[in-house]
């Protein structure tokens, strides 16, 4: 009974919500973006527009490419050709494809030349590493978490450390995945990625795209000064951060009498705006290009706008083992973590950061 009660419980979700100004010194945004590696869908939302500048919508079309290569030998990613290629010449990341982090093994590199590995109990004892249980495996332990610093490998390639790690990939335990990689490299060899794992099937992908104009659109009045908003002058960042993604999931927001499927309707006070430009991106996308998009969004003002605000929302791989930096990441029923900026016109920002039930709490 204890058991089936646990599964009707709603699972835990975990909102921050803070504000700040972007040329504030100690302000975080950089930080945040930066740290937040695996991001497969970007957003934004800009009222009162009805097209896009040719800088931004040249910048949209521009955050790829990435990499898929399958059956790919986890060997492969800790070789001296590697490292000295694309994580100390660059901001590599590597995140296994159609892997559930709750119960098969995954795998994550991260930019800063880290490897982490979620790993069953089993394939975790045959690998013969040393790692820690993972924080999300109740009493009984079946997943644990191994961290491989590879830069720290590649100073001593004599090393017992990298014998051992390298005997283990290679001999004791060989692994072999999907592998999505994407690469913002310091050079202008584009095309190496593709070269250097051409004895594998690899593909090159763009991320998808897709623009809509949105019309006669329902939005919340905001203060920049008020995340907790004030009655009838205007709307809480949380009843903001509900309403996007009603407007991202293309949700009715009339609440009319015969609409069986959503109830939901815009918080008060709102305006309507005559359009909206919505732009979503959908792939592996770097933290890199996120803050290409973020900088470009906060000099949108720069120029007279008849819109009071802007969005840009990231949404996180929800099966990724990590979500902000080294925090360990588990899905249990929804595996979300996203943040979302709402940017305004006198360079003020909120930033909304969420995750779900087997998530550290954000930075």
């Amino acid at each position: 009974m204890a058991a089936l009660r646990r599964l009707r419980e709603a699972p835990r979700h975990l909102l921050v919500c803070e504000k700040s100004n972007f040329g504030n010194h100690k302000s975080r945004h950089r930080h945040l973006v930066q740290t937040h590696y695996y991001n497969y869908r970007v957003s934004f939302l800009i009222p009162e527009c009805g097209i896009l500048s040719e800088e931004l919508k040249n910048l949209v079309m521009n955050t790829g490419p990435y990499y898929f290569v399958k059956n790919l030998p986890l060997h492969e990613l800790i070789t001296p050709e590697f490292i000295s290629t694309f994580i100390k010449k660059g901001s590599c990341c590597a995140l296994t494809y159609n892997t559930n982090i709750d119960e098969d093994n995954t795998v994550a590199l991260l930019p800063n030349g880290k490897l982490i590995l979620s790993l069953d109990k089993d394939t975790y004892e045959e690998t013969g590493l040393q790692g820690h249980p993972s924080q999300f495996s109740g009493r009984k332990i079946m997943k644990f978490i191994v961290s491989i610093d590879l830069m720290e490998l590649s100073l001593n390639l004599d090393s017992k450390k990298y014998e051992r790690v390298s005997w283990s990939f290679k001999e004791k335990k060989p692994l072999t995945f999907d592998f999505l990689l994407a690469w913002h490299n310091t050079g202008s060899e584009e095309s190496t990625m593709m070269s250097y794992f051409s004895k594998y099937q690899i593909q090159e992908h763009q991320p998808k795209v897709a623009l809509s104009t949105l019309r006669d659109l329902q939005c919340p009045v905001l203060q920049s000064s008020e995340l907790e908003g004030t009655p009838e002058v205007s709307c809480r960042a949380l009843e903001l951060f509900d309403w996007l993604g009603a407007v991202f999931s293309n949700v009715d927001l009339n609440n009319e009498p015969n609409n069986f499927i959503s109830t939901y309707c815009c918080p008060e006070p709102s305006t309507v705006v005559a359009k909206a430009y919505l732009c979503t991106i959908t792939g592996f996308i770097l933290p890199e290009k996120i803050c290409l998009l973020l900088e470009h969004l906060c000099h949108y003002f720069d120029e007279p706008k008849l819109a009071p605000w802007v969005t840009l929302s990231v949404q996180g791989f929800a099966d990724s083992p990590v979500s902000w930096g080294k925090n360990e990441h588990g899905f249990r029923k929804g595996g979300e973590h996203l943040y979302n900026f709402v940017i305004f016109n006198n360079q003020d920002y909120w930033l909304q950061m969420a995750v779900g039930a087997n998530d550290h709490c954000p930075p």
